[in-house]
């Protein structure tokens, strides 16, 4: 497929895993860009690193890489560690840095450049990749994504509770919709769909068939 497809909404709305779905379905690439957020994240704690400049630096030093369903930095496989409560209750603050941002957005404009993406995140629609010919904004209640979330983690094993995942929730929507560069909002021209009573697989057919229609082709 020659075009790009943006995929919005706040966290445990269902958009990685609708994103990679609908990746698979047209045979495209999916980027999942708050992975890449969350690596950059792992990076600082691991590095002890607070200061800007220096995780710019650490940045501009290492290599992320997503294939299929993994993240790698410096080819070490990750996908596990950037989902920890440490990483979760950090990711907000260090995202929400225009120096960082600046520094991702360019850097996932260049993954995207040659078209046939589906990248998933915040702000693909409105500022990543504005001129992706299809744009998705997925929503949910508060309680139905703290469920979400929190059912996932305890399949990882944590321990947390479904109050404790909810509060964190509510914290990231605030940090997400108030940060001051690249706020989560949904494009103008974006399709937003409410995915708190509808199954994965509904949520991915909806949005198909919107890309099928505009396509006028048969999947």
């Amino acid at each position: 497929m020659n075009f790009n497809i943006a995929i919005d909404g706040p966290a445990g709305a269902g958009k990685s895993t609708v994103a990679k779905i609908v990746a698979d379905t047209l045979n495209m690439t999916y980027i999942d860009t708050g992975a890449m957020y969350r690596a950059i994240t792992l990076l600082s704690i691991r590095h002890n690193k607070s200061d800007i400049n220096d995780i710019v630096e650490l940045i501009k030093q290492i290599e992320i890489k997503i294939e299929g369903k993994r993240v790698y930095i410096d080819n070490e496989d990750v996908s596990d560690d950037i989902r920890s409560i440490e990483v979760t209750n950090e990711v907000s603050r260090i995202a929400k840095i225009p120096e960082i941002r600046h520094v991702m957005i360019q850097l996932q404009r260049e993954m995207a450049k040659n078209k046939g993406v589906v990248m998933d995140g915040r702000d693909i629609g409105t500022i990543v990749l504005p001129d992706a010919k299809y744009k998705f904004f997925l929503t949910a209640d508060v309680r139905e994504r703290a469920i979400r979330r929190y059912r996932e983690m305890i399949r990882k094993g944590h321990d947390v509770t479904l109050e404790q995942v909810e509060k964190d929730i509510e914290y990231r929507d605030f940090q997400d919709k108030n940060r001051d560069y690249s706020p989560l909002k949904a494009a103008e021209d974006a399709v937003i769909i409410d995915t708190t009573n509808k199954t994965i697989q509904q949520v991915v057919e909806e949005i198909i068939d919107v890309i099928k229609r505009g396509e006028g082709i048969v999947l």
